[in-house]
């Protein structure tokens, strides 16, 4: 059975456009506005902590700038992703309380944009925080999405915590947002490309290009990493390795789904050699049929540290967009016409 077009809203994130933001040729408001104006997707998750110079406190001024920019074109926000900063120092930790007023300004904010949602990091948010978040949550009508990625899941530090918290709260505020990353059948080509360049052990490269997801190949990598055989340079694309491809498989996932509210269709290149960018978005979206998902689908580009294509941003997304829409058989051509008449 096709997935419920009418209950699945494609969605990108003004992540994507992370080189532009950071080029500051132009503002994040007039990126995200150029994004819409380009009719690359009625729907939009905002990175608050890259398109607001006010974060965390975001001024009302810039956020009714940001909402009307965003309005005018027909388009608007579904999801925000907001900052949570623990500590007050590198050895003070924020009460709850102070974490509940940090984070309380931009729950406003969200609300202010037209948000549906907002989005913290899995787990982060622990028992206490979204204790003192809910009634906020409800009087806003937020949903309050915790975000799982990567190396993240079952059996990791704070998985089994976190998911007895959704559950004994048991609150339509607070759902979960799956990023497509946690199943990773095989490393991006850029990737290995990226990682062969900056030096990685010829060994290693193999190892990981033909037996990606082996407890062996992952015993390995973290050896490589203790025993210093990592080159400076390639570093951060290491650590990329470690904690941003996950190795799980769906069915790893399925006490997951039913708190399911989102997903994020994580997309590096879209090389598909061995179906390793559509099986994860076929496999996702059959499991998410079969336990009644209705949310957003967010096209989210994480491969832009390393992408040397003559691609940029808006032409990766309107792709993968074009290609989680026929993977899925969604409407992605009637989709902005759809939801300007349920906005009319």
């Amino acid at each position: 059975m096709p997935p419920r077009a009418n209950d699945w809203v494609l969605s990108a994130s003004s992540f994507n456009w992370t080189r532009d933001i950071l080029r500051a040729l132009e503002s994040p408001l007039d990126i995200v506005a150029r994004v819409m104006a380009r009719q690359v997707c009625p729907v939009l998750e905002i990175e608050a902590g890259q398109c607001f110079r006010s974060f965390p406190s975001m001024h009302p001024d810039e956020v009714d700038q940001m909402r009307q920019a965003v309005e005018a074109e027909g388009a608007r926000v579904s999801i925000v992703g907001l900052g949570l900063d623990d500590w007050v120092t590198p050895t003070q930790r924020r009460t709850e309380r102070e974490r509940a007023a940090f984070v309380s300004p931009q729950l406003r904010a969200a609300k202010q944009l037209g948000a549906v949602g907002v989005r913290l990091p899995f787990g982060q948010p622990d028992r206490s925080l979204l204790r003192e978040l809910l009634p906020l949550l409800h009087e806003l009508d937020l949903v309050l999405y915790q975000e799982i990625q990567g190396t993240q899941g079952p059996g990791t530090g704070g998985y089994e915590q976190a998911m007895e918290a959704l559950e004994d709260f048991s609150d339509q505020r607070l759902s979960i947002v799956l990023d497509s990353s946690m199943v990773t059948p095989q490393l991006p080509i850029s990737y290995l490309e990226a990682v062969s360049q900056a030096g990685l052990p010829a060994g290693l490269l193999e190892r990981v290009t033909t037996e990606w997801g082996s407890p062996e190949t992952t015993a390995a990598i973290r050896s490589c990493l203790a025993e210093g055989q990592v080159p400076p340079n390639a570093m951060a694309l290491y650590m990329t390795m470690i904690f941003r491809f996950g190795t799980w498989t769906v069915a790893d996932l399925e006490p997951l789904l039913a708190h399911v509210g989102a997903v994020q269709f994580k997309f590096w290149d879209l090389d598909d050699s061995d179906g390793r960018v559509t099986r994860p978005i076929a496999d996702l979206g059959a499991a998410l049929d079969r336990g009644g998902f209705a949310g957003t689908l967010c096209s989210e580009w994480g491969g832009h540290d390393w992408w040397k294509g003559p691609e940029g941003a808006t032409e990766m997304t309107l792709n993968h967009l074009d290609l989680v829409a026929s993977v899925l058989d969604l409407p992605r051509a009637e989709q902005a016409t759809r939801l300007g008449k349920e906005r009319a």
